[in-house]
Order: C-alpha cells, then sequence, then structure tokens
C-alpha cells in the first residue's frame, strides 16, 4: 500500500522505540509458544503521532500477537508508567506514549483454533505421506477455524463506528483474507485512535529484527498490501490509492457520493470523509465528480493551488479517463442509432443533451438546446451476467469508454439512449431496469493526469470488481 499519513515523524518514534527496547529500559516479551521455523525472526514495530487535547501523543504497537511490548518493573517509576483500561502508558523526554494493545489476544484465537488443531495436524501428516485426496478435507477445515478467528475481530473507524472482520469478508464477496489478517500495526493503531477520536499526524512502521529476504532491520515499510489493503479501506472509509501532500487519489465505492448533497443527511461523502481523515484538507477539495451510483478512481486537491491547476487541467480537457461497464444485454441487438452495423469493434457517440428541468436529476435529448457529449468506445465481449435474483444468467455486453468531454450522465446516456446504443447499464436506476439490490455497473478504471506541483505525469488503473 502507499503511504496513508506523512511518516517521517512517526519513523523517528519507531526509531527511539527499538533504541529503547536494544538498551533493555523497554522489553519486547514473547506471548505465546515459538515454533522452531518462527524462531528468531523478525518483528514491524508501528508508530503513531496523534493530537489529543492539543497534547502529542504517540502510540505504539508490534505486528502479530507473539510478542508484547513490556514496560519492566525496575523502569516503571523513571517512566512514569501506568495502565489506562487496556492500554500501558509511560512518557519519555517529555512525550506521553501508549502501548496500543491487540484487537484479539492470542488466548482468544487459540481457543477459536482449538477446535480443528488436531485434525488438522492428522490431516497433515497423511498428506505429508502421500495421501494428496485429503487436501480439500483439510482445506475445509482450516477455512473453518479462520472463520472462528476472523468472528472475533472488530475495528474502530473513521466515524466512530465499529465494523467486523465478517462484514469486511461479506463485502469482499467472502473472500477469506490471509491468516493474521487484523494483527499488523496499522489496524491496531487506527482502529485505537478513531476509538479515542485523536487527530493523526504520521504514522510509520519499521522491521526490528535479523534481515530477511523481503525486510532489512531498521528500515520503514508501507502497510502490506494483502492483509491490510483488504481491511484498511473499511476502516479509513476510503480506498486510497495514492497520497502526498497536494493530492490524494482513492478508488470511490459505489453508493458514495463525491461532494456533499443538500441537507445534514447528505453530507457524508468522498470530499467529507478525506476532511475527516485529513484535517488540514482545503474546505472544497473536489475537482470533479462521480455520480453517486458510479465507483471508480478519482484525484482530490488537498492544497488551493493544487486545486487551481487540476481544475485547469480539467477545463482544458487534459485528464484522460476510461470507464468500464456492462450493458443490460447484446450490443448488437440494440435498438439504438449507434449500435455498430457491421460488427465494429469500437466507434464514437455524439449526443447532445440538457437537464430535464420538470424532473431533475434526468437528462434528455436536445439537438437544439443541448450540450455535446462525445464519447469513444471499444467492445470488449459478451459474457453472462447472475444478478443474484434470477433463475437464470443473461448476457450482458463488457465495453470500455472513454469520454472526450464532461457531461452528466454522459456514459449513461450513450448507452441508454435511442440515439445511443439504446441498451441501459446494469443496474442504472434513471435510465435503466434496476432490480432490488443491484449496483450500477459502471466503473472510472483510470485517470491520466500531471502532478500539479512536480509536473510528473500520474497514471492510476484500478479494475472494476465485477
Amino acid at each position: 500500500m502507499n503511504p496513508i499519513y506523512k511518516q517521517e515523524e512517526a519513523r523517528h518514534y519507531c526509531s527511539e522505540l527499538i533504541h529503547l527496547i536494544e538498551k533493555g529500559v523497554i522489553e519486547l516479551s514473547q506471548i505465546t509458544p515459538v515454533s522452531e521455523e518462527r524462531k528468531n525472526q523478525g518483528i514491524m514495530v508501528g508508530s503513531l503521532v496523534c493530537i489529543r487535547n492539543f497534547q502529542k501523543i504517540v502510540l505504539h504497537c508490534v505486528s502479530g500477537i507473539s510478542k508484547k511490548i513490556n514496560i519492566p518493573e525496575n523502569n516503571r517509576t523513571l517512566l512514569k508508567y501506568k495502565t489506562i483500561n487496556d492500554a500501558e502508558q509511560f512518557e519519555y523526554n517529555g512525550i506521553v506514549h501508549v502501548v496500543v494493545p491487540s484487537i484479539v489476544n492470542s488466548d482468544e484465537i487459540n481457543l477459536a483454533l482449538k477446535k480443528n488443531d488436531r485434525l488438522i495436524h492428522q490431516l497433515t501428516e497423511k498428506i505429508n505421506q502421500g495421501e494428496k485426496s485429503l487436501i480439500p478435507e483439510r482445506t475445509i477445515l482450516t477455512d473453518e477455524s479462520l472463520k472462528f478467528c476472523f468472528s472475533l475481530y472488530n475495528f474502530n473507524c473513521w466515524n466512530g463506528k465499529k465494523i467486523s472482520l465478517n462484514t469486511i469478508i461479506k463485502n469482499h464477496n467472502n473472500r477469506l483474507p490471509p491468516t493474521g489478517t487484523g494483527d499488523c500495526c496499522a489496524p491496531k493503531l487506527l482502529s485505537y485512535a478513531f476509538e479515542k477520536k485523536f487527530k493523526i499526524l504520521s504514522m510509520d512502521e519499521v522491521f526490528f529484527g535479523g534481515n530477511t529476504k523481503n525486510r532489512i532491520n531498521g528500515n520503514s515499510y508501507t502497510s502490506c498490501d494483502d492483509r491490510c489493503g483488504y481491511i484498511l479501506p473499511s476502516i479509513l472509509g476510503l480506498n486510497i490509492l495514492y497520497k502526498d501532500s497536494s493530492i490524494i487519489v482513492i478508488n470511490k465505492q459505489s453508493g458514495l457520493l463525491s461532494v456533499p448533497g443538500k441537507g445534514e443527511e447528505k453530507i457524508d461523502s468522498v470530499s467529507y470523509r478525506i476532511k475527516q481523515l485529513f484535517p488540514e484538507t482545503i474546505e472544497q477539495p473536489a475537482v470533479h465528480r462521480l455520480d453517486m451510483e458510479t465507483s471508480g478512481v478519482m484525484v482530490y486537491a488537498l492544497t488551493e493551488s493544487a486545486h487551481r491547476e487540476l481544475r485547469k487541467q480539467f477545463e482544458e480537457g487534459s485528464v484522460h479517463k476510461k470507464y468500464e461497464a456492462l450493458l443490460d444485454g447484446v450490443l448488437e441487438k440494440g435498438e439504438g442509432k449507434a449500435v455498430p452495423k457491421n460488427n465494429e469493434k469500437s466507434g464514437c457517440i455524439q449526443l447532445k443533451f440538457r437537464l430535464d428541468t420538470d424532473n431533475r436529476p434526468f437528462q434528455i435529448y436536445d439537438e437544439i438546446n443541448g450540450k455535446l457529449g462525445i464519447t469513444e468506445w471499444q467492445k470488449e465481449g459478451i459474457e453472462y451476467y447472475d444478478d443474484g435474483i434470477s433463475e437464470q444468467k443473461r448476457k450482458v455486453t463488457r465495453i470500455t469508454f472513454i469520454p472526450l468531454t464532461g457531461r452528466t450522465h454522459q456514459l449513461r446516456l450513450a448507452s441508454s439512449n435511442v440515439n445511443g446504443f439504446g441498451i441501459p447499464i446494469v443496474g442504472d436506476s434513471l435510465y435503466g431496469n434496476k432490480k432490488t439490490g443491484e449496483r450500477l455497473m459502471l466503473h472510472a478504471k483510470e485517470i491520466n493526469f500531471v502532478h500539479p506541483v512536480s509536473g510528473e505525469k500520474m497514471h492510476f488503473e484500478c479494475k472494476p470488481d465485477f
């Protein structure tokens, strides 16, 4: 994963903690039995720098559940040690430090694993002796044990609410994450900070231990993709693809507004969440929008100068985007005027449309008063779509759209309007036949722009989940 918060200050405190461990002022205690393959294995040390009531406070933890940061009895007076609920606190160089506990302790996990542990080991021995037919049986048991463990995990989110790992798994179409998900530093630190409503300034993780193929002692590393990348978007409320001091790029989920709507009930949006996570953000960070039902890649500005430069690029048409969609039917069988007649695989649709003032937010075709929308398209193929409701799958067309203009509902109209394809996008609640529980199958999969400060060409691609 790309860094979410600034790293430098937190890196200093990670290194400081490691120094105190090496001097024996603080201990790194082993709290679970050590297996032979994990003997002398290194560990990630994480720090999160926060503000609490105008006072700096630094949170610490280590990855996994096998080790724990511990303050020795003989140093507790020196470090002004005390416990606060389930966390331990000490002071060093005038700064308050908090040792954050694991989301789930090792005893609870061992108890969850105990039910199938013996049988899994027996099956493993037989498999190692050549009985490969037992692999599916072992897989069922290991998945069951993983589910037992995962059911114990609950995280505090950006908005103060809790989310269970089971809910996160469900949001990933029930794809199970790797063992140890939830035990990395980032989710522990962020969950604790969000619970306490701390303002976050900096976060980093430093490897401590003997060098390995992928880790070097003393080096800083960003959060892992396979575990943290699986759960952090749910904890943060945003899937952050990239962030620096000027811009942030996210993969917006379907159902979330790009900017706040009118009324308190419509305040939740990408812009609102960015400002909650990064309070130093300008008041209006949005430089473009996606419909609430549309998912995909978006760029936001964190500073006024970045906002001006990005807005200029959008107005000049120098920002290039690609979308992917599922049309609700076979393209060649559409009733629209733009349907390919000679089996063409690509083309361009030009339509003039405007707001239907009597039926907002609908847009209608208007050759006289409408604004021109230009959309290039490429057919990707025909496939079967399962809406989870109907008994039979139906044929849909996967298509790539490349908009050359940025009109409201441009792609949805190019698909559904009789002057376009005459086939709506699957799940379109305005111009199609959305079924209960169905989402709009339209995703902004690519964006290209120039970085507003460095001038570097930026390219982000994020495939749809449909």
